[in-house]
């Protein structure tokens, strides 16, 4: 399927006029990167990389594509016989999917002519904003939890297609199941769930929903013990499965203390291996509050794919360097207040001491020098327009979520606090 018009018409009217001007082929450095965290965040993780380098392998302009550009007068003839041609012949490096960033991080590197890394603005922004608001959030929430397990569990509360790349970015970041089966089938990404308040409605008696439900799943499965009253679900959860019962799922009422009484009376009636999940709108402010609570694993919906108040990165998309009519490379920033950038090829690298890092340092226009304390943050991703194979598919998710968790282990103890600060390491250019 193409991606070629999940774009912004000012890409393609730039295209336009910048063939016009003769200006088209020159070659350019674009850059992705963040002015600022998200208020009082510390890090960000990044998302998305894998999802995006297939997204770019199938951004084409077929013939409805380009019937519907020229019905509607986007571009002119030149440039409509230009994207019929169109395929991305350029270069990519970027921090590795599911990094740690931070502000300044040039988190993606675009090499190309104008035209052909312009019209790229939105997808990368539109995949890797949203992707990393999710997997920061993400972040956090398995920070908080402290080593319980934690399900994604928000596709009702995202558009479908934002609900798989959010279910990808929750387990980049260290969740460990999701409820959406295109999740799991596109990204190899483990699926979980078994029933809702529904199925116990249906039926006459919940005692009657709890035994068709262990007929049909075992004794291991999860029973949603809060439709009626916690304390005769629980007892009845027990009756029906046996002190064998793999979990109960609490979703309402005061969780610190209907956690304890549930864990008590689930001891008292033998059922001492049995599980407790939460649910109920949990966000990392809640799952911390629960960590003296019996809580065996959690599950999160809204708050996740929402990026739990800042539903985007941030990212922007610059140009900062190309060559100019002479073939001589200039470097390219903008000035205007608030919103100046920094112009020049970089090259990021993580200071470290004792294996934390301490610093992000961004080298301007040169090559860093050899350090064994510093960790080049860039990768190749695309070379000559064909995608690093090593980033995509299911085995690519699993390397990103292996690298996110080295990169959380990496940073210091203070960038996993919750409460508002600024970004765990300083950006320095050198």
């Amino acid at each position: 399927m193409s991606t070629a018009l999940l774009t912004d018409r000012y890409e393609l009217t730039m295209l336009d006029a910048a063939m016009r001007s003769g200006t088209y082929d020159r070659e350019c450095v674009f850059e992705v990167f963040c002015r600022r965290l998200p208020d009082g965040r510390r890090f960000g993780i990044v998302g998305g990389t894998g999802r995006l380098l297939e997204l770019i392998s199938d951004f084409r302009f077929g013939d409805a594509e380009l019937a519907w550009l020229r019905d509607n007068h986007v571009v002119g003839a030149d440039a409509l016989d230009w994207l019929a041609a169109y395929s991305f012949e350029g270069s990519i490096s970027g921090y590795r999917e599911g990094d740690a960033y931070f502000p300044g991080s040039p988190i993606l590197t675009v090499d190309g002519t104008f035209a052909e890394a312009v019209i790229l603005e939105t997808l990368v922004l539109s995949v890797l904003n949203y992707d990393s608001a999710v997997a920061s959030a993400a972040a956090r929430m398995v920070s908080a939890a402290e080593g319980r397990p934690l399900s994604e569990m928000g596709s009702r509360r995202a558009n479908e297609s934002a609900a798989v790349a959010a279910a990808r970015a929750a387990y980049i970041a260290g969740f460990g199941a999701t409820s959406n089966l295109a999740a799991g089938s596109r990204w190899g990404i483990p699926t979980m769930g078994t029933a809702a308040h529904s199925f116990t409605l249906l039926h006459d008696s919940e005692e009657e929903a709890f035994r068709a439900q262990v007929d049909a799943l075992g004794p291991g499965t999860t029973l949603l013990v809060d439709t009626y009253d916690i304390e005769q679900g629980v007892a009845l959860a027990v009756k029906v499965a046996g002190p064998g019962l793999g979990a109960v799922r609490i979703d309402s009422g005061d969780l610190p203390t209907v956690v304890g009484e549930v864990r008590r009376q689930l001891d008292s009636l033998g059922a001492t291996g049995t599980k407790i999940t939460v649910t109920n709108d949990l966000d990392e402010y809640t799952i911390a509050a629960l960590r003296g609570a019996p809580v065996d694993s959690f599950g999160v919906g809204t708050s996740v794919v929402t990026g739990s108040g800042h539903p985007a990165a941030g990212f922007v998309y610059k140009l900062v360097a190309h060559r100019d009519s002479a073939g001589e490379w200039l470097s390219a920033a903008k000035r205007s207040a608030a919103k100046a950038t920094v112009g020049g090829r970089k090259t990021p690298v993580r200071t470290l001491e004792r294996g934390r890092a301490v610093a992000e340092t961004i080298y301007i226009g040169q090559t860093p020098p050899a350090d064994d304390a510093a960790r080049p943050l860039q990768v190749q991703l695309i070379t000559a327009g064909a995608a690093e194979p090593t980033y995509l598919g299911p085995a690519g998710t699993t390397l990103a979520r292996e690298q996110a968790a080295a990169a959380l282990a990496e940073l210091p103890a203070d960038a996993l606090r919750l409460s508002r600060g600024e970004p765990a390491i300083p950006t320095v250019y050198a």
